[in-house]
């Protein structure tokens, strides 16, 4: 009778795995990751400047953020497409975790990824999208690759300059900007954010014509 039971047992569980559809991902769906670090002395800083962006995208569209798993989240509705904003709370050297996290949550797939951070070898105030690339040294990028399985996904790599001395990288990376950079920034952000949303609507290709600036 036991094993009857069992076997009976068996049989409804493998037709009710046989029976689940397959979820398929939503192509009208983005994930938007900005990369930064959490906590108050990060705030204004360089290497935060993913942050700023998708702080500027969540206002721009009157998006609530949420304190979430692995970090906060703030979704909206954009010409038919949906979009989920992302600033991970795991620190920028392990960012890929939380892009994993969202990506797998939310049924997104990987070509409709967008990670917005800073790059020391960009001149200041330029910006540049690309579907795929190496890391660049930039710790956040390697740890995505490492935990998304490559790095076949979009990056705007934001400009902050490396007027820096020698040695003194990690200091100006975790710096505040400079007066003269801040008067700057606003209009830069803005740019930003619009390439991110274009980025949805009009495809990469496009989004690269459009706003890839030097």
């Amino acid at each position: 009778m036991i094993i009857n039971y069992l076997n009976n047992w068996l049989d409804s569980l493998k037709e009710l795995f046989s029976s689940t559809e397959k979820i398929e991902p939503d192509p009208m769906k983005y994930l938007i990751v900005g990369l930064g670090n959490i906590g108050a002395k990060y705030d204004n800083t360089r290497h935060n400047i993913g942050f700023d962006v998708v702080d500027k995208i969540a206002a721009q569209q009157s998006a609530n953020w949420k304190s979430e798993n692995l970090g906060s989240v703030a979704k909206f509705k954009h010409r038919s497409r949906t979009y989920v904003l992302l600033k991970p709370s795991t620190y920028m050297n392990l960012s890929g975790k939380a892009v994993r996290y969202w990506m797998q949550k939310e049924k997104i797939e990987k070509s409709n990824i967008l990670v917005v951070l800073d790059d020391l070898n960009l001149p200041f105030g330029s910006q540049r999208m690309r579907g795929k690339g190496s890391p660049g040294g930039h710790n956040g990028l390697k740890d995505i690759d490492q935990m998304t399985g490559g790095n076949n996904y979009a990056r705007l790599r934001l400009g902050i300059g490396d007027t820096f001395s020698r040695g003194k990288q990690v200091n100006f990376v975790l710096g505040e900007w400079d007066r003269q950079e801040q008067e700057l920034l606003p209009e830069i952000i803005d740019f930003a954010a619009e390439a991110c949303l274009s980025f949805g609507a009009i495809g990469l290709a496009h989004t690269m014509s459009k706003y890839n600036k030097k």
